[in-house]
């Protein structure tokens, strides 16, 4: 449990996007940031989905009269993931992240209520790993 914890970066540190918002928000907030991945949250702030440039891709890609007043008056709702990725309770053990940061960037976390919370990075995970390993090689 407090292994989890030692990874996290809080919500307020991160980015996500609101899950009605419209796709050009999503669009101009990708753009601003270089973004790939973003979690998406629910007017409660519990965690959805995520949302990558690839699916929006997708999406103006099969939308063959797509323009930029249209993606003023649609919510990214409208877009199905590709790849979702999957999030884990605050109470899961380090091997399930471990094991999620094979294929995810990062790792949404979730409190008991589903509500949001945080990411680990994978960035992080090899990090600490490689720290580690460092450690048992010099004994």
């Amino acid at each position: 449990f407090m292994y989890i914890l030692h990874f996290l970066t809080p919500k307020a540190n991160t980015s996500f996007l609101e899950y009605d918002v419209t796709i050009r928000q999503a669009l101009e907030k990708f753009d601003y940031h270089k973004y790939s991945v973003v979690p998406l949250i629910d007017k409660e702030g519990r965690y959805v989905s995520t949302l990558s440039e690839g699916d929006l891709l997708r999406f103006i890609k099969n939308d063959n009269n797509f323009d930029i007043s249209i993606a003023e008056n649609k919510s990214i709702k409208e877009i199905v993931p590709y790849r979702p990725y999957k999030a884990i309770s605050i109470n899961s053990d380090i091997e399930e992240v471990i094991k999620l940061s094979l294929n995810q960037n990062f790792i949404p976390i979730v409190d008991d209520r589903g509500t949001y919370i945080g990411i680990i990075k994978r960035k992080d995970i090899i990090e600490y790993m490689m720290q580690n390993m460092n450690k048992v090689t010099e004994e």
